[in-house]
């Protein structure tokens, strides 16, 4: 089984933040699927910079305000 890369994030309290976003909803608005959404809130996948920084932007915050760094 491939580990977890060690890249933590703040997606879901986020998303909570901000009137309950659903992960369908944050999905569409930076253009990934559910399940793309869902693997990276579990630390399962790391999305790409460019998404790194839509999700970001969809939040307002800064990208070190999303995401982590925990070797």
């Amino acid at each position: 089984m491939k580990p977890k890369p060690p890249i933590t994030n703040r997606v879901a309290a986020l998303r909570e933040e901000h009137e309950g976003m659903s992960q369908a909803a944050l999905a569409k608005a930076i253009g990934v699927s559910r399940q793309t959404i869902i693997a990276i809130e579990q630390g399962h996948y790391s999305p790409s910079l460019e998404r790194a920084f839509l999700i970001a932007r969809q939040f307002g915050v800064g990208l070190e305000d999303v995401f982590g760094w925990d070797p």
